[in-house]
């Protein structure tokens, strides 16, 4: 019904009220009634302009007035409230089905024109009104039940009534299969109540708390006039086996099932009877859990399926069935304990059953006594339900199946079943299976065999198989051949007394038979009850009067047309911006356009938005009324509203910004705060606006107000700012890590973000970069290889948090033992920065170098160099490492980073295995040593000060380490200039000097410092002079080195080769001849007192090695007498002949015919006794 229409009638219905009442109302009562009146005409007109939520009020004002304050007026206003059953609010709909629900409760006979209204509406195309409908005919089946039993004779519109409502049961019914969860919870519900009411109450039946509106079947009497009793006891049995059907289905969801066996607990309770099926359903589901549960849902299912078995296991009639829920709890988890206390204790039979009659309504009475001649002499119904044994007569499917099942589980045929199961066990264990295993108890028992046995029957029968189901099935069949014959006896009975009851005569003509009875009979196709729709008939009016409908007069026009003339409308009203505007009416003009844009869509929308982003700043009152409206229109549609409309027009409005730079961007802030809802789209341009290097701040300070102001969808936002941490912008990935900092300090947000690094970090331990980091949408690796760019962008937001959270170098640890050897290398390249805003005496950094994971040695040696590098390590970093040095990883490279900080005999025992590293290695570690590594503040103080480790170099052990690398070592030391002065090398050489035995690179040290200082020479020749009375030549290296230094030092080392004894100067000699002729012209120019100085035998050997050259022309003849044996030493030497005391005069080069050279090179000539010039001295 439309305003308009609603209005009119009411208007009229008014008026006609008004008169009624002026006439034939003057008491008081009839004032108050008025009053009413008035003001429910009132209401109406103004529910029939108003929106949702206030029409929904003004409704529940009038529904108060004429149900609880004066019922009198519920029939007039009938029609006008049920006219609301066609509004498109969801919300009113489903209060005119409440309405309909209290209207009936309140006045019975209202539901024989109210139940085609709610069957109407349980077909609404809304899941929540068809929801509330199921529940409103939940109350009404029992109220309308209730109803028919206390009428005394039942009319054709209560019959068609009941018919209508049978058949919406059985529409309830089939909604068990219904596509949506919600509509078959409901379902469930509805069925519950069904069976309890198709189902008599006995005396242990648990009764409900509110029992007004409680029915049951025993209330019911046999002898109804239109309700058949038995037809009603099979449609409960018929629901029961609907509910347990469908609770068996594999696919049913966890809730249903989870309100399917409250549903069952509660029947067993209320109905007795029904406990057997109850029980062996929870039996049937216990083994046949539905596979597509999760784990924890069927943790959730079992834990009710527990909850609901001790419900029924407390009920005065388990007792016939405490052995099977026993079982089942058990295997649930529960303590045989908790089950005892839980059972119920056995209690005497009652000597007199307790009975319950129908009080609500009396049953037809039937005559007292028939005719004579009439044989069947029946009792009236006056019906006393006895209690129902708890477990039935016969047999179930599942027991049949145990008992045969039973014997036969023997140790051999268990065996074999296990055998040939194993073939079709699946590779990964089911979680249902997981989540209801339970260890077995007591295996091998009676008792868990029969336990054993009835798990298998209840899922052969499950699957339609067993002997017991064929045994079930051929006594069903049986059975409902008898109860044909029962219903037809019944019903010839019902209708051979009905006759009575109306005091009509029965022929005593023979009754034919029910089958041809049935035959002959034809069934009447009754009317039933139709809907009250909107009427156009003004109230009170006598005749019908044509309403005026707009369309009857007027003729439609083409889509194009419309289109056009509101097109033109709406450009009319935009062009009067200015004209508007100084009337001020602007509100009024946004309010319309506002409107007129969110009802008729189209092209008026983006013309509308264009003119908005023509001039946003001046228009953005526009723009603003546009995109609340737009919401509005998507509320008032709840829950079938999609927000397309507000989506494209806030994404319109935000793009629009973006693509005019010029505009302030307080407006973007503003527009995005203040809008109601951020969709996907308009979360994208945010994201371009984060994107823009030229408005990087700006979008990234909106986007932290939402994630600050909007708690809701804070996660969802802040994955985007995430998300740029690692963009490939510089700018951009700065700004968003200055941004996450901040957020990183809220507690409610700090997980999440710690999550999203750890998890961009994880990525490297794949052998290829995830097409994540490239933009793609699905997290799949590609073909491309790991580069320097790809590694920092997974790293980027884990280090800008690890100074701020320690902890987190665990995470990069176990990480980085895990990645390819190119990743540990880029990690090891970008970690400076972060390791240093830690510190060394962070506990966390230390911890991880005490533990040192295996694989992340590297990283750890680089965490010690970076801390270290600038300053003095600390005594507790050092402790660390020394004990991890010592303990778990021998790695001389742990000792370099804080080998300042050990102490000096350390220091030294490690430097055999130090100089062996790596050149570039073995340069920072002399560098720390020597205090020249830091460019930056003051230098560590070294264990070992730069002579005292020259020295260790000198006494390390060649078995230890090569020579080579010790060479290198102190070469290294000799380019140090700064820190080797003469001093610190004269202390050196002096040092080594003392040592016994001498250090072999002794010499090459003392020859590399006159080098290096060449006024150390004096020096030089006091250590030269010195290792003379030290016998240097007893040390072949060192003597080599020491005839190399006084060649390298003529003419100053003269003076120290003249120390030297004979056989050692002539060793010299032989190394290095070119010394032989300086030295001779150093001698002559001695004077007396220096030649004193020396031994004559130096002196001779000098003046010999001089003539040697013209001995090969000239012998020379020695006299013994002259120099006596000391020139037999010299002849010795030069190993040229062979004198003795008896032979004074021999020839030098006897011996050595045809000028054969001696040891010393030079060629012997004749003997000296050709000269003539015996007896001289010829030198």
């Amino acid at each position: 019904m439309t305003s308009t229409h609603s209005t009119s009638f009411v208007k009229h219905h008014y008026i006609f009220c008004i008169y009624t009442c002026t006439n034939h109302f003057h008491s008081e009562p009839a004032l108050i009634i008025l009053c009413f009146l008035l003001q429910v005409v009132e209401l109406l007109n103004q529910a029939a302009l108003m929106g949702t939520e206030e029409k929904l009020t003004v409704l529940k004002q009038v529904q108060e007035l004429i149900i609880n304050k004066d019922p009198s007026l519920l029939d007039n206003f009938l029609d006008e409230m049920i006219a609301f059953q066609s509004d498109k609010s969801m919300e009113v709909r489903k209060f005119v089905i409440g309405f309909i629900e209290e209207a009936c409760k309140r006045d019975n006979e209202l539901l024989l024109r109210l139940v085609a209204n709610l069957n109407m509406l349980l077909r609404d195309e809304s899941v929540n009104v068809v929801k509330k409908a199921i529940l409103t005919l939940t109350q009404l089946y029992k109220v309308t039940l209730q109803w028919m039993v206390r009428s005394k004779a039942v009319t054709e519109m209560q019959e068609a009534c009941w018919d209508m409502l049978t058949q919406m049961k059985g529409d309830v019914l089939a909604l068990l299969d219904s596509e949506n969860d919600g509509v078959r919870t409901h379902a469930i519900k509805f069925t519950e109540s069904l069976i309890i009411s198709l189902s008599p109450r006995t005396s242990d039946s648990d009764v409900p708390k509110r029992q007004d509106a409680d029915v049951s079947l025993d209330k019911i009497p046999k002898d109804h006039s239109y309700i058949r009793y038995v037809m009603l006891c099979e449609e409960g049995k018929s629901a029961l086996e609907q509910l347990l059907k469908f609770m068996v289905h594999p696919a049913i969801s966890s809730i249903n099932l989870t309100t399917a066996l409250g549903s069952l607990a509660t029947l067993a309770r209320q109905r007795p009877m029904f406990m057997s099926q109850v029980v062996q359903a929870y039996e049937t589901l216990h083994a046949n859990l539905p596979p597509t549960l999760a784990k924890s849902q069927v943790s959730s299912v079992r834990k009710n399926l527990k909850i609901h078995l001790v419900a029924v296991l407390k009920h005065p009639c388990s007792l016939d069935f405490q052995a099977q829920i026993g079982t089942l709890l058990l295997d649930l988890g529960m303590p045989q304990s908790e089950i005892s206390r839980a059972t119920p204790v056995p209690r005497e039979p009652r000597k007199r059953p307790r009975t319950e009659q129908y009080t609500e309504g009396k049953k037809i009475k039937m005559e007292p006594a028939l005719m004579e001649d009439d044989e069947e002499k029946e009792e009236p119904a006056a019906m006393s339900v006895s209690k129902p044994s708890p477990a039935p007569a016969a047999q179930t499917a599942i027991d049949l199946t145990a008992h045969f099942l039973h014997p036969l589980l023997n140790a051999e045929n268990v065996a074999n079943l296990v055998l040939i199961s194993m073939v079709y066990l699946p590779d990964v264990m089911p979680a249902s299976f997981q989540a209801t295993y339970t260890p077995v108890e007591s295996a091998g028992t009676d008792a868990q065999i029969k336990h054993l046995a009835r798990l298998m029957a209840t899922q052969m029968t499950a699957a339609g198989i067993g002997p017991g189901l064929e045994k079930s099935r051929a006594r069903e069949g049986d059975s409902k051949e008898s109860l044909g014959e029962d219903e037809l006896s019944q019903e010839m009975l019902i209708k051979r007394k009905l006759p009575m009851a109306h005091g009509q005569a029965i022929s005593v003509v023979g009754t034919p038979y029910p089958e041809k009875q049935a035959a002959i009979e034809v069934p009447l196709t009754k009317k039933l009850p139709e809907p009250i729709l909107p009427s156009t008939q003004l109230p009170g009016a006598t005749g019908k009067r044509k309403v005026f409908r707009l369309a009857d007069v007027v003729q439609p026009l083409l889509e194009g047309q419309i289109e056009k003339l509101t097109s033109g409308a709406v450009k009319r009203i935009l062009d009067s911006e200015k004209n508007i505007a100084q009337s001020g009416m602007a509100h009024i003009r946004v309010k319309l356009l506002s409107r007129l844009v969110t009802q008729f869509e189209g092209m008026m929308k983006e013309d509308v938005l264009a003119f908005i982003l023509e001039d946003i700043r001046s228009r953005s009152d526009l723009a603003f009324s546009l995109l609340y409206q737009e919401y509005n229109a998507y509320l008032s549609q709840l829950p079938e509203g999609l927000l397309d409309g507000y989506d494209h027009c806030l994404y319109t409005l935000l793009s629009g910004l973006q693509e005019k730079p010029e505009q302030r961007d307080g407006l973007f802030t503003k527009l995005v705060l203040e809008a109601p809802v951020i969709t996907e789209s308009a979360l994208e341009v945010i994201r371009r606006y984060c994107e823009d290097e030229s408005r990087v701040y700006l979008g990234m300070s909106t986007l932290k107000e939402l994630i600050v102001k909007r708690p809701s969808r804070q996660f969802q936002y802040l994955h985007v700012l995430l998300d740029l941490s690692s963009h490939e912008k510089e700018k951009v990935r700065s700004m968003a890590l200055q941004f996450i900092k901040r957020m990183y300090e809220k507690d409610q947000l700090r997980d999440y973000i710690e999550k999203f690094a750890l998890n961009y970090m994880q990525l490297l331990v794949h052998p290829n970069p995830p097409s994540l980091l490239f933009g793609a949408d699905k997290d799949t690796e590609v073909a491309a290889p790991w580069t320097e760019e790809t590694v920092r962008q997974c790293l980027f937001l884990y280090l800008s948090l690890l100074p701020l959270n320690h902890r987190l170098v665990h995470e990069l640890a176990s990480v980085y033992t895990e990645a390819i050897a190119d990743i540990k290398r880029s990690v090891l390249r970008v970690i400076e920065q972060p390791i240093r805003g830690m510190g060394m005496n962070s506990p966390d950094l230390l911890l991880l170098v005490e533990t040192c994971p295996k694989g992340a040695e590297t990283l750890v040696t680089r965490c010690l160099h970076i801390l270290t590098d600038k300053v003095p390590p600390s005594p507790e970093l050092v402790e660390r490492v020394r004990d991890l040095y010592h303990k778990r990883v021998p790695d001389v490279r742990f000792l370099i980073p804080v080998i300042n900080g050990l102490e000096k005999k350390e220091v030294i025992l490690a430097l055999p295995k130090l100089i062996k590293l790596n050149p570039i290695v073995v340069k920072e570690v002399f560098n720390r040593l020597l205090g020249t590594q830091h460019s930056e503040g003051s230098s560590s103080m070294s264990p070992l000060t730069p002579g005292e480790l020259l020295v260790s170099l000198h006494n390390i052990d060649s078995t230890k380490c090569d020579m080579k690398s010790i060479i290198k070592a102190t070469n290294l030391c000799y380019g140090e200039k700064n820190v080797y002065t003469s001093e610190v090398l004269a202390v050196v050489m002096q040092q080594l000097m003392e040592q016994n035995p001498l250090p072999m690179l002794l010499m090459r040290t003392v020859i590399q410092s006159l080098s290096m200082y060449p006024r150390l020479g004096g020096f030089v020749m006091n250590i030269l002079s010195r290792l003379i009375v030290k016998q240097v030549w007893k040390h072949p290296k060192v003597w080599e080195g020491f005839v190399k230094c006084c060649q390298r030092t003529k003419p100053q080392s003269f003076s120290v080769l003249l120390q030297l004894p004979a056989t050692q100067l002539t060793s010299v000699f032989d190394r290095c001849p070119e010394l032989r002729d300086p030295l001779l012209q150093h001698v002559h120019s001695f004077t007396p007192h220096q030649v004193r100085t020396y031994t004559s035998m130096v002196f001779l050997l000098i003046q010999l090695v001089k003539h040697l050259p013209s001995m090969e022309q000239k012998p020379i003849w020695i006299s013994i007498s002259t120099i006596h044996c000391s020139l037999y030493c010299v002849v010795l030497l030069m190993g040229s002949v062979s004198c003795s005391a008896a032979s004074p005069y021999r020839p030098l080069g006897h011996g050595r015919p045809g000028g054969q050279r001696s040891a010393y090179g030079h060629a012997c000539g004749p003997p000296c006794g050709e000269t003539g010039n015996r007896g001289e001295h010829c030198f």
